[in-house]
């Protein structure tokens, strides 16, 4: 062998080792790339199925059939929001104050009317001891529940179940309802907790023994447990019925959107997880939105909606002439405000006055 050839041998074996050693290298990372990927994957597939099974869901379309009123015909919407005092569970239970009452009533209603565009959004609050007629429903198990007059809205939930609820604010507005959304006590107290408080503008001192909450006047940052006794108080202000305390309702609706949008949580993965799964952990919702897919493309065509610019109304209601603890919708200004929101236009000032106020 020449000498020229004894020494090109271990430089072209240096040659070729390299590319070699380097082939392996690319592979071994690349391997621990894919290794990588599929357990992120992994991660976020478990994240995503968490969230999506923790999302209850309601056929509200196949349980009311075809007897309903017409869609808008603009790209307008309208949901009916739910806060629900279910008892069931220790946790509901003591949020609810210690009451032993058996199934749940919706101690919170909201029509929320989205009109066409996007840009701003009207919420119409349901007093709770609103006398109705509740129209004929079916219960879960099919059976047929008579229609019957004069009941308290708030007890449709718990006679009947929430697509009754859905159907007795269609038969009493003439509104077609596209959603459902509902929302339970001790969700509630954990989304407020999950966001790190609530600030709202205390009016006047507020003292209900009932409920145990006490607040004085002025900017308050307010934690779950507070949150939630301040949107159910009732006798800490006014005239202790509900009507008082649907103004705070109204207000503190407002304060935690604006906490929502003013934290950017939705740009934020770690906290948009932790306030989505404790969200979606309390949520009921009609079956078009029982997915988080479906539930993030609504929430993301709300998103040009500013707070600050939804516009709150109560339904307006007289007093009953043969119980004054009860109210009843007043005309001709509620007839006037469910018309505004069924042919998505602005409602007149008139529709906005409530002969019952419960100042």
């Amino acid at each position: 062998m020449s000498n020229d050839a004894i020494l090109a041998g271990p430089r072209a074996s240096r040659r070729a080792a390299g590319p070699r050693k380097r082939r392996r290298g690319l592979r071994i990372t690349l391997g621990v790339l894919l290794v990588l990927l599929l357990a992120g994957g992994s991660t976020v597939y478990w994240l995503y199925s968490r969230l999506d099974g923790n999302i209850k869901g309601v056929d509200i379309d196949t349980a009311l059939g075809d007897d309903r009123p017409r869609k808008l015909p603009t790209s307008g919407q309208n949901l009916l929001v739910l806060g629900s005092d279910s008892r069931a569970g220790a946790e509901n239970e003591e949020l609810g104050g210690g009451g032993k009452a058996g199934g749940a009533r919706s101690d919170t209603a909201l029509v929320v009317h989205i009109p066409e565009g996007r840009s701003q959004a009207v919420a119409v609050s349901i007093p709770r001891d609103t006398l109705v007629t509740r129209p004929e429903c079916t219960e879960e198990g099919g059976a047929a529940v008579p229609a019957e007059e004069r009941v308290m809205f708030n007890s449709v939930y718990a006679q009947v179940g929430p697509a009754c609820v859905v159907k007795t604010v269609e038969k009493m507005s003439g509104v077609r309802i596209d959603h459902y959304l509902e929302i339970d006590f001790a969700g509630f107290k954990e989304l407020v907790d999950a966001i790190g408080g609530v600030t709202v503008d205390v009016e006047q001192d507020i003292r209900d023994q009932a409920s145990g909450l006490e607040l004085t006047a002025g900017r308050q940052r307010l934690d779950g447990t507070q949150s939630l006794a301040y949107v159910r108080t009732r006798h800490g202000i006014g005239d202790g019925s509900d009507l008082g305390r649907i103004g705070l309702q109204q207000q503190f609706l407002i304060a935690l959107l604006s906490e929502v949008k003013s934290q950017d949580l939705l740009g934020s993965p770690a906290g948009a997880y932790r306030i989505a799964d404790s969200a979606t952990k309390a949520l009921t919702t009609d079956a078009g939105l029982a997915s988080l897919t479906s539930l993030a493309e609504f929430g993301r065509s709300m998103n040009g909606i500013d707070p600050a610019s939804m516009e709150t109304v109560m339904l307006p209601v007289a007093y009953d002439k043969a119980d004054p603890n009860r109210v009843v919708a007043a005309e001709p200004q509620a007839g006037q405000l469910w018309k505004a929101l069924r042919e998505d236009t602005a409602i007149p000032e008139a529709a906005k006055k409530s002969p019952a106020t419960g100042g």
